[in-house]
């Protein structure tokens, strides 16, 4: 990795950059060294590739913070030039006149990643979304999710005319291929035919039930393995299960996108879980041993040392959450201690309190400190 060159110095941008900062400078250079716009021209190619590398990362708020944190270590797993970084192409290149072109050269506009190489009749890739709780991900688990998507008609077996008929004929636009070429300036690319939709031929006598577009719309359930450690946002890509395809074609894939839920008291940070313990002043004061529970509700004894600083943290190793693909290494818990004053106290406290106050000879005229950081 010692020739990999830093994600932001690729782009250009700070690291403090936003994410549309990002975004700009990724489309300038992506403009600039595009293969088709530089043909035979190996340099600008590797270029295209490093900026769509670097993109990937930084674009993505998950990857980007293992990246700040761990350098390339954090984003193995994502690191290569990839159809990844293509997902949304068709939202970074809208406007200026690039849009259409590039949406059709990568496939996009939902279409799965197999029509961006070949064949415009794949089906669209879609994305529904599943929410699971913080808890859910301590272990790999299973969740039912219910999503609309497009499946061939039976009526006519996805060919889109009525049963029994041959009411087809070439497309007229493209000859049968199903794309086009288009040009724009230096950009000369094929586009699917905005007539047949890539299909090839016109339907003229189309099925009543799917009114010639071979598809209707189905739900469909499925039980979907959520693994140990996920991220929140991250996808789980199922192959096939998105939109049919188009005279039967090759599905689109089915994106999975992974949203969890806040817990009420722990807060996570990639696998380490933080959570907050409120103490009284004599616990800190004199020290004890405590019972705290982890995310699983199982006991956990911890040790306060004596005289404990208010908003002072202790690590608890190995009960945070499973690292993700590797769910056999955990992350730690992390306690702030947030020492609660009592508000009201009984005749005997008070006197108790004051007997402790003079015993300690507490200063009625205490002098200002330095604020610390946290």
């Amino acid at each position: 990795m010692a020739d990999k060159r830093d994600y932001y110095e690729v782009l250009g941008v700070p690291k403090t950059a936003t994410k549309e900062e990002i975004k700009k400078a990724y489309r300038k250079l992506a403009i600039e060294n595009h293969p088709d716009k530089n043909p035979g021209d190996k340099a600008a190619e590797e270029r295209f590739k490093e900026a769509t590398e670097a993109y990937e990362v930084l674009s993505d708020d998950a990857k980007r913070q293992n990246y700040d944190s761990y350098g390339f270590a954090g984003v193995d797993n994502s690191q290569g030039f990839g159809n990844a970084a293509y997902r949304d192409f068709s939202d970074l290149f809208s406007g200026g006149g690039f849009g259409s072109i590039f949406e059709d050269l990568f496939g996009f506009g939902g279409a799965s990643r197999a029509r961006a190489q070949s064949n415009p009749n794949v089906g669209q890739s879609i994305r529904v979304n599943i929410e699971v709780d913080l808890q859910d991900i301590m272990g790999d688990c299973k969740k039912e999710l219910t999503y609309y998507h497009q499946v061939p008609c039976e009526a006519c077996h996805g060919t889109g005319s009525s049963k029994g008929t041959a009411s087809s004929k070439t497309c007229p636009t493209c000859g049968g291929a199903g794309q086009v070429r288009q040009s724009s300036g230096f950009f000369s690319v094929s586009r699917t035919c905005p007539t047949c939709g890539g299909r090839g031929v016109v339907i003229t006598d189309p099925c009543p039930s799917c009114k010639g577009s071979g598809t209707v719309r189905k739900s469909q359930t499925l039980r979907v393995k959520i693994p140990a450690g996920i991220e929140n946002g991250a996808d789980i890509i199922i192959p096939q299960m998105g939109n049919a395809g188009q005279n039967n074609a090759t599905p689109g894939d089915l994106y999975v996108r992974v949203n969890i839920r806040p817990h009420k008291y722990f807060v996570r940070q990639g696998e380490d879980l933080f959570v907050q313990i409120p103490i009284s002043m004599t616990q800190a004061a004199l020290g004890l041993d405590i019972e705290v529970k982890n995310l699983m509700g199982q006991t956990v004894k911890v040790s306060i040392p004596a005289g404990v600083q208010n908003g002072k943290i202790i690590r608890v190793k190995g009960q945070g959450l499973p690292r993700y693909r590797n769910a056999a290494s955990m992350g730690d818990m992390y306690i702030k201690f947030q020492i609660e004053t009592p508000k009201r106290l009984g005749l005997k406290a008070k006197q108790l309190m004051k007997e402790l106050s003079d015993a300690m000879g507490e200063n009625p005229s205490p002098n200002p400190v330095p604020f610390e950081n946290d």
